[in-house]
């Protein structure tokens, strides 16, 4: 079904060559796929006739009716959410504010089931036509059973945060660190899509990672793969909210900036957030002495980790993603120049690094799609139980 879902439309002679399964074969789990309403037949495009058969020649493609999913994304301040159907189709996206920005894991979980229910009445559905929902969070995530070790978001470490979301819902959710869903968003249909290797780096309240390695995220045993935000670049340096010393979004995130911000006589502390941020780096385009070495300690450490990041894993492309390139402080040509220089030498050009500006409503479908692909596996594990 994946293969159907990578080509749109594609008819069972070609499936049966992408794939290596013999025609037979191919016809048989299509015929099944088919009885369960998951795919459908539709007229090729050509209008070509199958010349045995004398008949309209058909493409296979997902049905996009068989189900719907709905990605959340957990912000600061805000949850964003999408409803998909399954072929991928957005149908409609709120975003709602939160009073809080830390919460209960119960609270929170209550409060995305709202927000799904609010959803899919929204777009004329109801929340029991949901067949799954894919939340991202920023924070240490074992996507494999959605056990949050440690969010930014929650009250609380190791949380069930999966196991308690399903039971607000009433239907399955998948849980993922947001930069991982950032990642598969843009593998599915961003600017990766289709690329087998490729980093996302975001960079909003913390610093995420992204890691795609052969098609597939990669997450490490614990679902602390890819914690580009929590490594190291100053021995016993500032503090920062994971609990420890010297991280590198300890330096970059807008909490960082917003810690410094303070020193420069400029920035009105009762302003809010993005305004703090912007008196900042205009006081820093300004020579403002203070403002100055805040921002250029935090691009000269963003470039070490982007240097360490491409000298590690080499990959060609690297998409910079979040709610800070709003600004351009992190992109700008000096800092990716002195990644550059960072880098090993090789008679070949370095990584390409492109900035996306996503907004949340992106991101979430990021989650939708993750759910996507969930919901599919639970599908076709139902097709095997029942032929066993």
């Amino acid at each position: 079904m994946s293969e159907i879902r990578k080509a749109g439309r594609i008819p069972r002679i070609e499936l049966s060559e992408k794939t290596g399964i013999s025609r037979a074969t191919v016809t048989t789990i299509t015929a099944e796929l088919l009885q369960r309403g998951l795919i459908e037949e539709v007229t090729r495009e050509d209008g070509g006739t199958d010349s045995r058969r004398g008949r309209p020649r058909v493409d296979l493609k997902i049905r996009g009716s068989a189900h719907l999913v709905a990605g959340v994304k957990i912000s600061h301040l805000k949850l964003s959410l999408v409803l998909i159907d399954f072929e991928g189709r957005q149908l409609h996206g709120i975003e709602n504010d939160m009073d809080q920005s830390v919460q209960s894991p119960d609270a929170l979980a209550a409060l995305i089931a709202q927000t799904v229910s609010e959803l899919a009445q929204a777009a004329g559905h109801s929340l029991e036509q949901v067949s799954g929902v894919g939340i991202g969070i920023a924070g240490v995530v074992e996507a494999s059973n959605g056990f949050v070790y440690w969010s930014p978001s929650l009250n609380e470490r190791n949380v069930e945060f999966g196991k308690l979301a399903s039971q607000h819902l009433g239907l399955p959710a998948f849980v993922d660190n947001d930069a991982n869903l950032v990642a598969f968003a843009e593998y599915s249909f961003g600017l990766a899509r289709g690329m087998p290797d490729f980093l996302v780096v975001t960079i909003e309240s913390g610093v995420g990672l992204g890691l795609m390695i052969d098609g597939e995220l990669y997450r490490g045993t614990r679902g602390c793969g890819a914690e580009f935000g929590h490594t190291k670049v100053h021995l016993n340096g500032a503090l920062c909210r994971c609990g420890q010393r010297g991280c590198l979004e300890a330096y970059v995130a807008d909490y960082a900036l917003l810690r410094e911000a303070t020193l420069t006589p400029d920035v009105d502390v009762s302003a809010d957030p993005a305004q703090r941020i912007e008196t900042l780096l205009t006081a820093a385009r300004n020579d403002d002495p203070t403002a100055r070495s805040v921002v250029d300690r935090a691009g000269q450490y963003f470039a070490m980790g982007l240097a360490n990041l491409a000298n590690i894993f080499d990959p060609a492309l690297i998409i910079l993603a979040g709610e800070q390139m709003q600004f351009d402080h992190l992109y700008e040509e000096a800092v990716i120049d002195a990644m550059r220089k960072s880098i090993i030498r090789v008679d070949r050009d370095p990584p390409e690094v492109v900035v996306h500006k996503w907004g949340d409503l992106m991101w979430a479908k990021g989650g939708a799609a993750y759910a996507l692909d969930r919901v599919s596996d639970l599908a076709l594990e139902k097709m095997s139980d029942h032929a066993a």
